[in-house]
């Protein structure tokens, strides 16, 4: 019969959580850049930007970068980040890249969307 290895001994819930509210706080305070793709200036994409701004200011205090891209005017534009419907945002850092497609009306979808609120959260 052969020999097992010893496991090794598992984290601690304390430190585990430790860790979690740590990278939190970083990805946080790191500069976040954001792309939001519209299509002209139609209520929607209006309402999306007011919509992205606001949960920007409240939970991104000045570690934020938002570019809006018209794609009427730049269509080109819009084969780098694959984007198929409009608006849709488009979070470039910090990584992994995420896209989130609507006016961003539903501000709890779109902080879980950003990982900026975890996912069990918001019903």
């Amino acid at each position: 019969m052969a020999a097992t290895k010893p496991s090794k001994p598992s984290v601690s819930v304390k430190k585990t959580a430790k860790a979690k509210k740590g990278a939190s706080r970083s990805r946080r305070s790191a500069l976040w850049e954001l792309r939001l793709y519209v299509a002209g200036m139609t209520p929607t994409s209006i309402r999306a930007f007011e919509n992205l701004k606001k949960l920007c200011e409240e939970h991104l205090q000045g570690v934020y970068r938002i570019h809006v891209i018209d794609l009427l005017e730049r269509p080109k534009l819009a084969h780098g980040d694959q984007i198929i419907a409009v608006p849709t945002l488009v979070r470039r850092l910090p990584t992994p890249v995420k896209k989130i497609i609507g006016d961003l009306s539903n501000a709890e979808r779109v902080l879980v969307g950003l990982d900026l609120r975890p996912a069990g959260s918001w019903r």
